[in-house]
């Protein structure tokens, strides 16, 4: 088999699609973006099959490639997250036991208002299994700065999802907390 040959970039698929489009569609929040964004990772892949050195590595390529797509098309959009999470608090309130059930719309709406920097780890670790480290080389940053944006992530969505009132924010739809988010 060659690298750059039609079998495999068809194993690609079989192997990652599920994966790299609920990626794309937690990052996005519309099914027919995450279809867009997947095809065109696997476009760009295809072109770049060359690159990849360690076929082992096929996984975390693909999703770099996709999450690179995606960066490209929101500086394209130019658009900006509704909350800012710098203000967000290191330590997360203690939760409530047990905690509600979360509509997965809700869930949606959540990771919607998070700026990229945020929703990026949050997906990658609880949505698509990566470890700390995986995520820290995918994005270039230290393992620390990985571990504090999951924290603020959290506590963002702990905040959204267990509180109640809905008001608007920037022209968007958020949820008032009182960590100042």
């Amino acid at each position: 088999m060659r690298p750059g040959s039609p079998t495999v970039v068809q194993r690609l698929v079989e192997d990652y699609y599920s994966s790299l489009y609920r990626f794309a569609y937690r990052l996005t929040g519309s099914s027919a973006d995450a279809e867009d964004l997947t095809q065109e990772t696997y476009c760009k892949a295809q072109g770049n099959l060359a690159q990849l050195r360690d076929p082992t590595k096929s996984r975390s390529w693909l999703f770099s490639i996709l999450r690179n797509a995606y960066l490209h098309r929101i500086r394209a959009d130019q658009l900006q997250g509704c909350v800012p999470l710098e203000l967000a608090g290191e330590i997360a309130e203690t939760l409530p036991e047990p905690l509600p059930p979360i509509d997965s719309e809700q869930l949606q709406q959540a990771l919607n208002e998070l700026p990229e920097v945020y929703r990026t780890p949050l997906i990658l670790f609880y949505f698509e299994d990566f470890g700390y480290r995986d995520i820290a080389e995918q994005m270039d940053l230290p393992i620390g700065t990985v571990m504090s944006r999951l924290a603020r992530a959290k506590a963002h969505l702990r905040t959204r999802l267990v509180s109640g009132e809905v008001v608007a924010h920037n022209g968007c739809t958020s949820r008032r907390a009182s960590d100042g988010l």
